[in-house]
């Protein structure tokens, strides 16, 4: 899979992007803003570990961000089961030297869209760190809306903090 998104491209990991994938993941800032399961520091073991969980995969959900023919971030969604099939978490980070550039904006409208028509999917949930400001204007121009705020509900950096929570719904 390929996407041509103006800024960047969303494309399929490839082994290859072992050494772009370090560099830019093994940022404190980065990891901070992220699930308990991106981890810091972040090793040559955690990314053959993670095209592991790739390769394992019948189909793809976890997609690169690619500028300039290196992968600079991902981009994914974690597919809900049972009750919740038409759901799916949404998530997406990027190294922090490409912040700002409206690179992400572009790969979270792009990755989103494909997303609910591959999967058949109606809503996208993507909860957001409070202290996250930059990552909710990414997802408010890329068409999600503030749905509600889980307070407390996430222990990370030794800090008990609250979520924001962000749905694009069809």
């Amino acid at each position: 899979m390929r996407i041509e998104c103006g800024l960047c491209a969303i494309r399929d990991w490839q082994t290859s992007d072992e050494a772009a994938l370090i560099a830019v993941a093994n940022n404190r800032n980065v990891w901070r803003n992220l699930h308990h399961r991106f981890p810091h520091p972040y090793t040559q073991a955690d990314a053959e570990f993670w095209f592991s969980l790739l390769a394992a995969m019948p189909e793809p959900t976890h997609w690169a961000i690619e500028v300039d023919g290196i992968a600079i971030g991902g981009v994914g969604v974690d597919l809900g089961e049972g009750i919740f099939a038409k759901s799916a978490q949404f998530g997406y980070w990027l190294g922090e030297q490409y912040w700002g550039r409206g690179i992400m904006t572009a790969a979270v409208r792009a990755a989103s869209e494909y997303a609910l028509n591959r999967f058949g999917l109606v809503r996208l949930e993507a909860p957001v760190f409070a202290w996250n400001a930059a990552s909710m204007r990414v997802l408010e121009k890329a068409g999600f809306e503030r749905e509600g705020l889980l307070r407390k509900s996430v222990l990370k950096d030794c800090q008990l903090i609250d979520q924001v929570l962000y749905a694009l719904v069809r």
